[in-house]
């Protein structure tokens, strides 16, 4: 395997850094989407040893992460490890992934253990009922189908056509590369709050992604 790991990044300045060297304790290829920050995130993710994409104005997660995956595309790696820039996602959990890929799956989801009272309200009940949902649509059962955490085989990749512009890319290329016929792995994570302000919005986030799951059920055939 030679992995490379895509960060898409918006106002990131006080942990992008930090995920950027726990990262590259397992994984040394990093590359970091800014995507039109106006602190410091682009200065702290290049400290920190990754390559710096910047984008010229915020444009939403999904165009940032389809912004490094043509760069990562582009290259010579076998596996793209997609890991949020806010330390939502501990870098400790890598190695579990990266042995799940070893064993041959194409997408391997890292899945939150949801407790009710350790996480938002809003959070807990949105990812439950919309990954219930999802599930439905995609023909398998997955535990978290909007965690943004997950190894994928860039071979499955470059036969996929991603359009979403926001976070609900992480349930487009689920759902497409299921139908595909990947592989799918799942490693269980603890899901971490400190109590920081995220920027996905629940509710409303999570019905565009349900709304979106429905339209590439039944009608899109890209």
């Amino acid at each position: 395997m030679k992995v490379c790991a895509l960060i898409a990044a918006f106002n990131e300045e006080r942990s992008v850094g930090a995920v950027v060297e726990g990262v590259r304790r397992f994984v040394p290829d990093v590359v970091v989407v800014d995507d039109g920050s106006t602190d410091r995130t682009a200065a702290c993710a290049a400290a920190a040893g990754a390559f710096v994409l910047t984008r010229p104005q915020n444009g939403g997660k999904g165009r940032a992460v389809r912004s490094g995956l043509d760069h990562v595309l582009a290259g010579e790696h076998s596996h793209v490890l997609l890991i949020d820039g806010d330390f939502q996602h501990d870098p400790a959990d890598i190695p579990r992934l990266l042995r799940a890929g070893e064993g041959g799956c194409d997408l391997v989801l890292a899945e939150r253990t949801f407790v009710k009272g350790s996480m938002p309200t809003a959070r807990f009940y949105s990812n439950r009922i919309g990954s219930w949902i999802l599930s439905r649509f995609i023909g398998t059962d997955v535990a978290d189908t909007q965690c943004g955490f997950r190894l994928v085989r860039t071979e499955s990749l470059r036969t996929v056509r991603l359009a979403a512009t926001g976070y609900e890319l992480e349930t487009e290329m689920l759902i497409k590369l299921v139908r595909q016929g990947a592989v799918l792995g799942h490693v269980d994570i603890a899901a971490r709050y400190d109590g920081a302000n995220s920027k996905l919005r629940s509710i409303r986030d999570t019905f565009r992604t349900c709304r979106m799951a429905v339209r590439y059920r039944y009608s899109s055939r890209d």
